[in-house]
């Protein structure tokens, strides 16, 4: 994978830029297509039959903004800068449309093993991330909440991580999920470590323990699973991200990069999920 993430998400940073609007309407194809120009009139909208059937939970992991820079000649850091664009776009486009909960899987536990200079540039743009677009979110009435190894963030970006929950806290509608410094199969091991200390403890018995105990003491603990879970750029894998939570999700793969994942990309995921017969595992 490309970008920052070695198995994990490209994260999200930087200022917005007017020049994404120039791709912000493609459909699942990176590059340009002939009637690129003819979407480019027309808003992008959701059927009934879509909005009937929306999810409650929607889970993406951001991927691609490196790709996507190198085949314009760009840095890195710009396609990370259009990322955050995308990352802005479906925020308030799932908002609107009545999403609950929206995880972007932002920073992996892999990221970590990146070199401590490109470490530091994420943190610096989480942190600025976080200050600056608090009153778009609160604007579009997004409550915060984070999953992962939050106490590894270095303290600034936990005192703003904290300053933008607390701003957003009393917040109704959409639930925005920031995994960070997260690795599902630490979350699973975390559980079980907590479990284990209540049994050693007598604060419960092994009888007790189930996969309802266990999901509790995950990091999504008060957080429903995801129903549609979107990867973009094409790659087929779940690099670490909600591997518990996901048994059940419907996954969309798209080849569009992250930095084109727009509205209408987005709009056409809700539509593959309506289109979807949810057994499980049921006839």
């Amino acid at each position: 994978m490309d970008g920052f993430a070695l198995e994990g998400p490209e994260i999200f940073t930087g200022d917005s830029q007017d020049d994404w609007r120039k791709n912000c309407d493609r459909i699942h194809r990176p590059g340009p297509q002939p009637d690129d120009y003819i979407m480019k009139s027309i808003a992008p909208t959701l059927s009934g039959g879509a909005k009937e059937l929306l999810p409650l939970h929607v889970a993406v992991i951001m991927d691609g903004n490196g790709r996507w820079a190198k085949s314009r000649g760009l840095t890195r850091a710009e396609g990370h800068k259009q990322g955050a664009e995308s990352a802005r776009v479906i925020i308030k486009a799932a908002s609107e449309v009545g999403v609950k909960y929206l995880t972007l899987y932002t920073f992996s536990m892999e990221n970590w093993n990146r070199p401590k200079l490109e470490v530091n540039a994420i943190m610096r743009y989480l942190t600025h991330y976080l200050k600056v677009e608090a009153p778009e979110l609160n604007k579009n009435n997004v409550r915060l909440e984070t999953i992962g190894q939050i106490h590894r963030l270095p303290e600034k970006v936990q005192q703003q991580l904290a300053k933008t929950r607390e701003a957003l806290s009393n917040n109704t509608g959409l639930t925005l999920v920031l995994a960070l410094s997260y690795g599902s199969r630490s979350e699973i091991v975390d559980a079980t470590l907590a479990i284990a200390a209540k049994a050693m403890s007598g604060e419960l018995e092994l009888s007790e323990v189930d996969e309802s105990l266990l999901g509790k003491h995950l990091y999504t603990g008060n957080i429903p699973d995801p129903d549609l879970l979107i990867r973009t750029s094409g790659e087929m894998r779940l690099s670490n991200f909600l591997l518990w939570q996901a048994s059940y999700a419907e996954i969309v793969l798209t080849s569009v990069l992250w930095p084109d994942f727009r509205k209408a990309e987005f709009f056409e995921s809700l539509e593959e999920f309506a289109k979807r017969h949810r057994r499980f595992g049921k006839l």
